[in-house]
């Protein structure tokens, strides 16, 4: 994949990744006020902060995946994207167009998921 191909898509991803933690954050702002707003029993508490678990879960994911963006552009910087992170083999023009971010090769990143679970 050539480099300008490589940059336009975890740019992409950049802009969706950052548009997301943007929503989030809003929805987050938007329900601190509603709960300010309402009286609450226990029960919409306890939904409250079970949200709360979420959306900060969620944040967490969206911070890691932006990270994961920025090493991908070092990648790019480079010259090292679209080779496996751990063999150097060449990653699939197809795999980077539908997973931007992928460090390794479906194979490799298989068998990573397999040792972990």
């Amino acid at each position: 994949m050539n480099d300008k191909r490589a940059r336009e898509l975890v740019a992409r991803e950049r802009v969706r990744i950052e548009r997301s933690l943007r929503e989030l954050n809003a929805d987050v702002t938007a329900e601190e006020e509603l709960h300010q707003q309402q009286t609450g029993e226990a029960s919409e508490a306890g939904a409250a902060l079970d949200r709360e678990e979420v959306d900060l879960a969620l944040v967490a994911d969206l911070r890691e995946e932006l990270e994961a963006v920025g090493r991908a552009e070092a990648r790019i910087a480079a010259g090292k994207y679209g080779r496996s992170i751990d063999t150097g083999a060449q990653i699939p023009d197809e795999r980077l167009a539908a997973a931007p971010l992928a460090k390794r090769t479906i194979q490799e990143q298989r068998r990573v998921e397999q040792d972990a679970g």
